[in-house]
């Protein structure tokens, strides 16, 4: 019962039997103190020494709040690192944070304060996605199996559970389909593909789906990948089972192998990278032509260079079943370059290479371009007749500055989003502290930590009838506004922006 009532009830009801209790005989104190113990719900020995005077409680007595450790200036911080990671969960964010800070510093995009950033380095990847959690804010057909051919049967089968810690080379090759709601007609393919080991990932546009174009793009990645190719899984289409890829991966010691047909999941690595990759990067529109093809590549080329160098990944360790619940256990994340540079199969030569490459690298840069090119594929796709207009120098500039307020517009991804909505940018009503804000910054600046109950007070004492009680909520919301903006100015005031020149492709 003592938890049903109010805290002003039990001081209350303390002032109503102190001095009875005081008066009273031993006897009488054991009842009052009955009494009183089954109603507040105190202890008997706290009870004693309330009514006894000798523990007080205090008028208005608050718990005090803990303070907070991660304050708006470090969820700022946090927001545009995200932003420059391509929005990645927490956990891979975690272990991609001292990667991106530097690289951000040595290319003077950000200049973080030694708290914010020691925050940012014992963070937990718990607490990122918490942070983070605003700015978060889319019948099986059967089949019927064929006989297998005298190919089929020549080219062995592979699955998923055959993969046992393979050497970097060993790679899955899938195409993706960019036909939009109709397979009619002729339109844009994605050859990709991604390595085992590492979850190294190249892609390729096709402009339409045929096999001879399919090794000469296996032929142009063969020569570009920081290790040599030693496998290639596929599935059961006829642009990957035919006798001139097996011809050819024959002659240059591939080993040639196949999923079984509609087990998607006998090539689990490249099915995942067809959504984390291609389908994030390209979307689901129709893309066809010679036009949608370069407009793929260019993406392809920064994306190339995004995503092995900057995009950690998970890995699967282990995997046991008990009972019906499957455990699955997961490597730390890390990016294919270093688990490249971690891999004893790499030659040093190839390593020191890739630590080269992974210096000149601006993630900021790189993600513009993505940007850029998900733009103009959006124009393709829509019908529109797009342009790739010159780089002006502050356009890098413009980019950083909008990343900590890009979560708000939502999808921020052409390929993706909808044609925005007209921003609303004029006030409906009058602005009713327009005339007092200089005011209250005067009363900010001598005691920051005020809350706006407290400035509202104080504005009401200061202009008796010139503001109601209805809008604090008001004065609330300018008052957070304000603040966002300072936490922004400490985590960023001190940045520079430094532009370099356009993209070009990386090869080894």
């Amino acid at each position: 019962m003592g938890r049903s009532i109010t805290a002003q009830t039990k001081r209350e009801l303390v002032i109503a039997l102190r001095a009875r209790y005081v008066a009273s005989s031993r006897i009488e104190k054991a009842l009052i103190l009955d009494h009183f113990t089954s109603i507040s719900g105190y202890h008997r020995k706290s009870a004693t020494r309330i009514l006894n005077g000798s523990l007080d409680l205090p008028e208005g007595a608050r718990p005090r709040p803990r303070a907070r450790l991660y304050d708006e200036a470090v969820r700022q911080a946090l927001i545009v690192l995200w932003e420059a990671s391509d929005r990645i969960c927490g956990k891979r964010l975690k272990a991609l944070l001292p990667v991106l800070v530097a690289a951000l510093e040595r290319n003077g995009h950000l200049e973080l304060a030694p708290a914010i950033r020691a925050r940012l380095t014992d963070i937990s990847a718990a607490t990122i996605d918490r942070l983070l959690r605003e700015a978060h804010s889319t019948g099986a057909r059967r089949r019927h199996s064929r006989a297998p051919t005298a190919l089929r049967r020549s080219v062995p089968i592979r699955t998923f559970a055959d993969w046992t810690n393979p050497l970097p080379g060993y790679m899955e090759m899938d195409l993706v389909v960019h036909c939009g709601e109709t397979m009619t007609g002729s339109y844009t393919h994605t050859l990709c593909l991604t390595d085992v080991a590492s979850g190294w990932t190249e892609c390729v546009p096709l402009l339409v789906r045929d096999s001879t174009l399919v090794i000469q793009a296996v032929e142009s990645l063969r020569v570009s990948l920081p290790f040599v190719l030693r496998g290639l899984d596929v599935d059961n289409g006829s642009e990957f089972l035919n006798d001139t890829l097996l011809r050819y991966c024959v002659n240059h010691g591939i080993e040639f192998t196949r999923s079984r047909p509609y087990h998607k999941n006998d090539q689990a690595w490249i099915e995942q990278k067809n959504g984390s990759v291609v389908r994030r990067l390209a979307g689901y529109r129709r893309f066809e032509g010679t036009a949608a093809v370069e407009a793929l590549a260019r993406l392809y080329v920064a994306a190339r260079l995004f995503v092995n160098f900057f995009q950690p990944s998970f890995k699967l360790t282990h995997k046991s079943r008990r009972g019906a619940r499957v455990v699955k256990r997961y490597d730390n994340p890390q990016t294919p370059c270093a688990r490249l540079l971690s891999s004893s199969a790499i030659s040093e030569q190839v390593k020191r290479r890739l630590r080269d490459i992974a210096q000149t690298l601006d993630p900021l840069k790189l993600l513009d371009e993505i940007r850029r090119m998900q733009q103009h594929l959006t124009l393709l796709a829509d019908g529109g007749k797009p342009h790739t207009l010159p780089r002006e120098k502050d356009d890098l500039g413009r980019f950083l500055a909008s990343l900590s307020s890009a979560w708000h517009a939502g999808e921020v991804r052409a390929t993706h989003s909808q044609k925005p909505k007209r921003p609303r940018h004029w006030r409906t009503r009058k602005d009713p502290f327009e005339h007092v804000w200089s005011t209250v910054l005067g009363w900010l600046e001598i005691e920051p930590d005020a809350t706006g109950k407290d400035l509202f007070e104080r504005l009401q004492l200061e202009y008796p009838a010139g503001f109601p009680d209805g809008q604090l909520r008001t004065l609330q919301r300018r008052l957070k506004q304000w603040r966002n903006r300072m936490a922004h100015r400490l985590a960023f005031g001190a940045r520079s922006i430094k532009t370099s020149e356009s993209i070009g492709c990386l090869l080894f």
